[in-house]
């Protein structure tokens, strides 16, 4: 029971941290906060995501890529040019690692007001950070696994902010259904997504990259969005019309 209680937890928050914050508002700018606000949701990301925290410079640049080249060979993970989730998660480990060591050249489109925080990131994308969280999430389950199967949840926990971005993008690449027709392979996965915390209305997303909202029909419930609004009306953070526009592959970003 604790394990499942852990793992859904970290399910969520780390998917919060995702969505919200490395997402909507360091890739796509849909909103904007101070860099006191924006500093605490980075330590917020490293926290709930751990092992797997990923650079929300490195993160967006990857997305606006995937965006702008979308379903071609400079897609960061399309399942179009993998054999399989596992051999898509590790070509984008690839592309996240050139940007992140600044291995890639990066236009300057794709390199706009982005967060950042050189200290922070080289610290949290250190093998000595990532291996104290393996080692902390392991030694959970060695203390509170009550069943050899829970330990097929651990390499989850390890790799969940990767995991997450790789279920949208093998699968809602894949299947689902579709609200607008654009030039590209994107789908919604789920017709109400708790899941995913609305991530999973992928085609919505790539019809309307910078909105607050990704739902669009009455039954797509985003649980963000109300969310944002909240933080919105908390002063946390501005909803302002997006100054970031990168030309999708055919479309907008």
């Amino acid at each position: 029971m604790v394990i499942a209680i852990f793992f859904v937890t970290l399910w969520y928050t780390s998917l919060f941290s995702q969505t919200f914050f490395q997402h909507r508002y360091a890739a796509h700018g849909a909103f904007s906060m101070s860099k006191g606000w924006e500093r605490f949701f980075f330590i917020l990301a490293y926290i709930t995501q751990g092992s797997s925290y990923m650079s929300p410079r490195a993160y967006a640049v990857m997305h606006r890529l995937h965006h702008a080249y979308t379903d071609t060979e400079r897609d960061p993970h399309s399942p179009t040019y993998s054999a399989n989730i596992f051999s898509m998660m590790w070509r984008t480990r690839g592309f996240y690692q050139d940007i992140i060591k600044d291995r890639m050249d990066i236009e300057p489109r794709f390199s706009k007001n982005l967060p950042v925080w050189p200290a922070f990131d080289h610290f949290a994308n250190g093998t000595v950070s990532r291996l104290s969280w393996v080692a902390l999430y392991t030694a959970f389950f060695v203390h509170y696994a009550t069943s050899p199967w829970q330990y097929l949840l651990l390499p989850i926990v390890v790799s969940m902010g990767a995991f997450h971005g790789a279920v949208i993008n093998w699968f809602a690449h894949k299947y689902g259904y579709i609200n607008f027709r654009l030039k590209n392979t994107s789908m919604n996965l789920f017709f109400i997504d708790i899941f995913m915390l609305g991530e999973s209305y992928h085609n919505n997303h790539h019809k309307h990259p910078s909105s607050i909202n990704f739902g669009s029909r009455w039954h797509e419930i985003d649980p963000i969005y109300p969310v944002i609004r909240l933080l919105a009306r908390l002063r946390i953070i501005s909803i302002v019309k997006p100054a970031i526009a990168v030309a999708e592959h055919h479309a907008e970003f």
